[in-house]
């Protein structure tokens, strides 16, 4: 495969729906299809800097689980980021509530063959939100059931702050309308293709978006094509499916985090099975082989 065709590849295998949340109810227009070039956009964003530096904000809550706390995708996506540049010697620091940002460091730590890295240096480049609530049009934060969940995001006001410190780049990462950087989609394509789409729509937008039928699988991709454009292989067990469930179940606990769909506090993402989460991970990393 040629490089154009690897990040097609890539986009490809993250772009379903397996949650059935309406991402592409609309055939021809939908959130797979509303902001085409961006994710090759993104990644050649960071890939050709010259001196990266990434703030990532993750972190959705849930209310409703058995011990509500924040899910399991989005950290899981940025310790993954934060694993991948780490080794090409880019900057990436954590930005969100403390069991979100202590859940990310635990994971990162765990893994021992990765150096770290500075976190927040001056001069950030990008500003990357994976499955970061974001305020609708009435400013307040839903859940894909149109929970309030404002009151569990005082981290929110950091985003906008961030983006004063200078000229960043953003990255939006998610997978159901109700995240930061959604708001580069028109309103009218969410409602019709999400339920509750009308109430919950993030109204905030991003440079660059990236829809994913799992946000954590955007995170995937992302660091995915960064590799792809630098010419450059990444570690060997960076894409292996054992060692991100190993790194998962270190995260849940020590968060603590739960499922966002089954709002259990286990090693899963977004009410699927394992085999099914990690489909796209093991794609990428065939695509990546070629």
């Amino acid at each position: 495969m040629i490089t154009d065709e690897k990040l097609t590849a890539i986009l490809s295998a993250i772009q379903i729906d397996p949650g059935n949340r309406g991402l592409a109810r609309d055939p021809k227009d939908n959130l797979f299809t509303a902001c085409p070039g961006d994710f090759v956009a993104a990644c050649r964003s960071i890939a050709t800097h010259h001196n990266p530096a990434l703030a990532m904000f993750t972190g959705f809550f849930i209310p409703t689980a058995d011990t509500p706390a924040f899910e399991t995708d989005g950290p899981l996506g940025a310790c993954f980021i934060k694993r991948a540049f780490s080794s090409l010697g880019i900057s990436c620091g954590e930005v969100g509530e403390s069991p979100v940002c202590n859940s990310i460091y635990v994971g990162y730590m765990s893994q021992l063959n990765f150096k770290e890295v500075s976190i927040l240096r001056p001069g950030l480049s990008h500003i990357l939100c994976i499955e970061r609530s974001g305020p609708s049009a009435d400013g307040k934060h839903y859940t894909m059931r149109g929970s309030d969940v404002s009151s569990h995001h005082r981290c929110a006001r950091y985003f906008a702050d961030l983006c004063d410190i200078g000229e960043s780049v953003t990255i939006g990462i998610g997978d159901g309308g109700n995240e930061i950087g959604m708001g580069k989609i028109p309103h009218e394509t969410i409602v019709k293709n999400i339920p509750n789409g009308d109430l919950i729509h993030c109204r905030v937008p991003a440079d660059h978006l990236i829809v994913a039928g799992v946000s954590n699988w955007g995170a995937y991709a992302l660091a995915a094509g960064v590799f792809v454009l630098r010419g450059v292989e990444p570690p060997t067990d960076l894409f292996d499916p054992d060692r991100e469930r190993e790194i998962l179940e270190i995260m849940v606990r020590e968060g603590p985090l739960v499922d966002g769909v089954t709002g259990k506090q286990t090693a899963t993402v977004d009410g699927l099975t394992w085999d099914e989460y990690v489909k796209p991970l093991i794609r990428i990393r065939e695509i990546l082989e070629q």
